[in-house]
C-alpha cells in the first residue's frame, strides 16, 4: 500500500528535479523554441508543490491530485500549463477519495493520466513531445510486476530511454516543427522535463524506503 504521504513526497521529488533541471531545459528550449521551457517548468513545478503541501497529508489522493491541476492552471505559461493540468487532472479521475491506495490504483492513476492527456494533445511515440517519455512511463508501470518501488522504477527507466530517443525524432508540433530534420540530435524539451518528473519521483520513493 502507498500512503497519501508518501505520494505527496514522491510529487515534490519529481517537481524538485524538474525544478533543479531548468538551464538544462532553458538551453534545449533556446535551440528551436522559445527559450522559455525552463522558467515555465520552474514556476508551473513551484505552484505543485504549493498546491500539494495546501491539502496536506489529510487529503485524499483524488483531492491532491485535482490541488495539482488546479495549481497549475494559475500559471501564466505556455504549451505546458494546460498539458500538464490535464496530466494531473486525468490522475485525479481514477484517484480515489482515500489516503492509501494499492499498486493497481497507482498505475491506474498514471492510465487515466496519461489517456486524459492524449486525448488533448493527440501527440504519438515518435512526434517528439513530452508523450515520448509519458507513453512507454506508463505502459511500463501497467506491465511492472510488484511493489510500487518496482513499479516507479520500471517507469523511470521508461521515461529516461524515451526521452533520450528523441534525439533521433523529427519534431512534428509546436514552433520547433518548422525546423524538421533540423532538430536531430537534440532531445525534447518537454520529453526531458517528464523523464525528470519520473526520475525524481522514483528518487523521492526510494529515499523513503531507506
Amino acid at each position: 500500500m502507498l500512503k497519501i504521504e508518501d505520494f505527496m513526497n514522491m510529487l515534490i521529488g519529481g517537481a524538485d528535479r524538474i525544478i533543479a533541471a531548468k538551464d538544462e531545459l532553458t538551453d534545449i528550449d533556446s535551440r528551436f523554441g522559445d527559450a522559455d521551457h525552463g522558467i515555465t517548468m520552474e514556476k508551473l513545478m513551484e505552484s505543485v508543490k504549493r498546491s500539494i503541501m495546501t491539502s496536506g497529508s489529510s487529503a485524499s489522493f483524488k483531492q491532491m491530485l485535482e490541488s495539482a491541476s488546479k495549481g497549475v492552471m494559475m500559471i501564466n505559461g505556455g504549451s505546458a500549463v494546460p498539458l500538464w493540468s490535464t496530466l494531473f487532472d486525468g490522475m485525479s479521475q481514477a484517484a480515489p477519495d482515500k489516503s492509501e491506495i494499492d499498486e493497481s490504483e497507482l498505475k491506474q492513476l498514471f492510465n487515466s493520466g496519461c489517456q486524459t492527456l492524449f486525448a488533448l494533445s493527440t501527440a504519438n511515440v515518435g512526434d517528439k513531445t513530452m508523450m515520448d517519455a509519458l507513453i512507454p512511463a506508463v505502459s511500463a508501470i501497467s506491465a511492472a510486476e510488484g511493489d510500487a518501488k518496482a513499479i516507479m522504477e520500471a517507469g523511470a527507466k521508461a521515461a529516461t530511454d524515451g526521452a533520450e530517443a528523441t534525439k533521433n525524432f523529427i519534431s512534428k508540433f509546436g514552433r520547433a516543427k518548422s525546423y524538421r530534420e533540423q532538430t536531430l540530435g537534440t532531445p525534447d524539451a518537454g520529453a526531458t522535463s517528464m523523464k525528470y518528473f519520473f526520475v525524481g519521483m522514483n528518487e523521492a520513493l526510494l529515499r523513503q524506503l531507506i
